[in-house]
């Protein structure tokens, strides 16, 4: 097949993503662009149990109606990377898995699925083995957190039954989940399904990527303002920098490896920094903001 239909799940706990999240609609971009179809799978059910990965403790769960309004808030952003109305067959799609998680039966769900991923298995995870292990007696794991990899396999099941969809995307931290998913597949009806992640950004000084004092910088312009956006990655380090621009933008390898050669001759011109603030500004924002924000500057 030349084409193929592939997923990543997003978290609607606020009504705007962050740039955590922008390596995840860069990689479903990139995915679009090669031709193949990319499903958005926004977690409107996922999000009301809670994922353990990477959290130290148990989230506060969200009502219908606030995962709704981020849903749609969100929806606004993503149509800034990916072609939804195309007419094309590798037309981007944006699902919520409350529609078909709402439609189950517990005892059917815990029959027909629960019963093909041991508890042996979903033990070994990373994500539930550090929760596991917390000495900290209030930071233990829900029986609800911990069905959380079995809703998330369920998922990658229902949309390659419904969907085609043969690929599951991620961050590293969603390893685990997603291998789940390909188990299940392989349980339930013998089918080949993948998993493939890239690794979460780190900053060379240890902090954490897309933090500054003032919190999260967000793709919503009324959290975070274009200005604040770009002087984010006018201000990364030159280490960070030839790294974000691989990650980040579209320019080809090339003109990366020259502009890193001239960025190293004259590093207080700060080239690296200004294409990348630029390139991503335009993205997630306009034309317009960075010309604005670069008067402003």
């Amino acid at each position: 097949k030349d084409s193929v239909v592939g997923y990543i799940g997003f978290d609607p706990t606020s009504d705007s993503l962050h740039i955590g999240s922008l390596v995840q609609l860069i990689i479903l971009k990139h995915f679009q662009q090669c031709g193949h179809k990319p499903i958005v799978l926004i977690g409107g059910a996922t999000g009301m149990i809670g994922d353990p990965s990477g959290k130290s403790k148990e989230r506060n769960l969200l009502s219908a109606d606030k995962i709704d309004s981020n849903i749609s808030s969100i929806k606004k952003q993503l149509s800034k990377f990916l072609d939804f109305d195309t007419g094309n067959s590798n037309s981007a799609v944006i699902l919520n898995n409350y529609e078909w998680n709402s439609k189950l039966n517990i005892i059917d769900f815990f029959r027909d699925y629960g019963k093909l991923l041991t508890v042996n298995y979903m033990m070994s995870k990373d994500s539930v083995k550090k929760r596991l292990t917390s000495t900290d007696s209030n930071e233990g794991m829900s029986f609800t957190e911990f069905t959380y990899q079995l809703f998330q396999a369920y998922d990658f099941y229902y949309l390659l039954e419904n969907y085609d969809c043969t690929i599951q995307m991620g961050g590293s931290d969603q390893w685990g989940n997603i291998t789940s998913g390909v188990e299940l597949i392989r349980k339930k009806n013998g089918k080949k399904a993948y998993a493939l992640t890239c690794p979460l950004i780190t900053k060379s000084d240890g902090s954490k990527f897309g933090k500054t004092e003032d919190g999260n910088i967000w793709l919503d312009r009324a959290k975070t303002s274009p200005y604040k956006f770009y002087q984010y990655w006018l201000n990364s380090s030159d280490e960070d920098s030839a790294n974000y621009i691989k990650i980040f933008t579209f320019a080809s390898k090339d003109f990366i490896d020259n502009l890193i050669t001239e960025h190293n001759e004259a590093p207080h011109e700060r080239k690296l920094q200004k294409f990348i603030a630029e390139e991503i500004t335009r993205m997630v924002h306009s034309e317009e903001d960075l010309i604005n924000v670069k008067n402003a500057s």
